[in-house]
């Protein structure tokens, strides 16, 4: 049996269900062979949209991969292809030219994706080519959980209770990583100029000052966290100046960590369940967030489609002033902690989860521009770009989502800044203009040389805010 991986996100061989069940099955058969393909498709980077640095870090992810592959005796090969719709199409075509048999992926849960991999389920029955996806960016896939009414759950609390109970009474296991293949089924060798091909024309940026790709650095990364850091997550976690944080989003938006391995690596870390050591799960509720903007985004296709879930916040009337979105992007408000982070995200490719929600609540509420245009620009910059968490995450701040923050909950950036940022040791190590400034000038810029006037005042702008979505669900009411 001749059996063919398509990689996606999913870009390691620890932890693999489609890597594993096809070698699995291979044994049963004589003169078998398993390879993998990874398809870089233009429309998708333009549309979705993927940034130059998270092209950078998968580019970096997939060079290890093919390394790493090529020891245990598996070839990667990989595709280019300009349209979404010609995937299914280019797939056949590759297995039937060179004898695949069957074809395994793993799950991705966004329309698009689920659009494509229904194409070419239907493609693979025309072509007598076996079709097999398994899930592995969820330790619970999308449609195992529901209400007591039977529908998908809506508000992440009640959600976090089911997936507990469920997973704490599931055995965990991480799917081994293959075994060097015998020499006889070494058959198929890879093309090492293919990666540089597939990827030259997005000419991605450079970020490893700030980054390591690889399976291997996430796997370090992921033991560092567990073993020094994890038992404080809940007291650092929200404090941009300190690195409080697991920093393993970009390694799970590509796959180079699988989430199983997250949890029973916390668990390791904990003497008790991972559910009553305080630092541990709280780091597993994020886990648990992104697993449920994956459900959310499964359930309702919407999301993908640049759609609100509250339907009422599709009346709100944005203001977006290009100027103003354009300072916003540049780091350039005049609120100090909002500037800090957008510089940090245009450095870096990073930015601190507490630092999201102040700098997209501020674009959306204060600033009145439509939400969808920060998560497009965030979509660009950051290298951990995940659509599911992205989309979610913005959707919460702007008051638009499933559990979102009531529309007129709006964090006041300056009074987040003294909070989180007390001494001012994030603002200053992101804008050099604060490098003498005064602890009270830190927070609100006043007086600080070169430094812009803030576009709003937070007060006013928070009361308008509130005017615009009151309006527009006024709107909905007598509609």
């Amino acid at each position: 049996m001749q059996t063919l991986v398509w990689f996606r996100n999913d870009l390691r061989i620890h932890d693999n269900p489609a890597l594993h069940y096809a070698l699995q099955d291979s044994v049963n058969y004589k003169s078998s062979r398993v390879s993998g393909i990874y398809i870089l498709c233009g429309e998708y980077v333009k549309s979705h949209p993927m940034g130059k640095r998270k092209l950078w870090f998968i580019r970096e992810s997939l060079r290890e991969l093919q390394q790493t592959l090529a020891q245990c005796g598996i070839a990667l090969e990989f595709l280019w292809v300009a349209k979404a719709a010609d995937i299914p199409a280019s797939i056949i075509d590759y297995c039937q030219r060179f004898n695949f048999e069957r074809l395994t992926c793993n799950a991705e849960y966004p329309l698009d994706e689920l659009n494509r991999d229904r194409a070419t389920k239907h493609a693979c029955e025309q072509a007598d080519i076996e079709f097999k996806r398994y899930h592995d960016r969820c330790l619970v896939p999308p449609g195992a959980l529901h209400t007591q009414q039977g529908d998908t759950y809506k508000v992440f609390t009640p959600f976090s209770k089911a997936w507990k109970r469920l997973v704490s009474e599931t055995s965990l296991q991480v799917y081994p990583a293959p075994q060097a293949q015998p020499k006889n089924r070494q058959k198929f060798s890879a093309n090492p100029e293919a990666l540089e091909k597939c990827f030259a024309s997005f000419d991605p940026d450079d970020m490893s000052e700030f980054w390591q790709p690889g399976e291997q650095a996430a796997l370090e990364r992921l033991s560092e966290f567990c073993r020094e850091d994890i038992h404080d997550y809940n007291k650092l976690r929200d404090f941009p100046a300190v690195e409080g944080t697991s920093g393993l989003s970009p390694y799970l938006a590509v796959g180079a960590l699988s989430p199983k391995q997250c949890l029973l690596a916390a668990s390791l870390a904990s003497d008790e369940h991972w559910s009553a050591a305080e630092g541990v799960s709280v780091w597993v509720n994020e886990l648990i967030w992104r697993e449920f903007y994956m459900h959310i985004a499964a359930a309702f296709p919407q999301v993908s489609r640049y759609k609100p879930m509250q339907d009422y916040t599709d009346n709100v009337q944005w203001l977006n002033d290009e100027q103003t979105y354009a300072a916003w992007c540049r780091g350039e408000t005049g609120v100090p902690i909002v500037d800090a982070a957008m510089v940090q995200l245009n450095t870096t490719g990073w930015m601190h989860n507490r630092l999201r929600m102040i700098t997209a609540m501020f674009l959306s509420k204060n600033l009145g521009v439509d939400w969808r245009r920060g998560e497009h620009y965030f979509m660009q910059q950051l290298i951990d770009a995940d659509f599911c968490a992205n989309n979610g995450g913005w959707q919460w701040s702007a008051s638009t989502g499933t559990d979102a923050a009531p529309y007129f909950r709006i964090m006041n950036p300056i009074t987040q800044s003294e909070r989180y940022d007390p001494g001012g040791e994030f603002i200053r190590s992101q804008l050099p203009q604060f490098h003498n400034t005064d602890k009270k000038s830190l927070h609100t810029g006043e007086g600080v040389t070169s430094y812009p006037k803030p576009l709003v005042d937070v007060k006013i702008s928070r009361k308008q805010a509130i005017e615009r979505f009151a309006q527009a669900k006024e709107t909905e009411t007598t509609a």
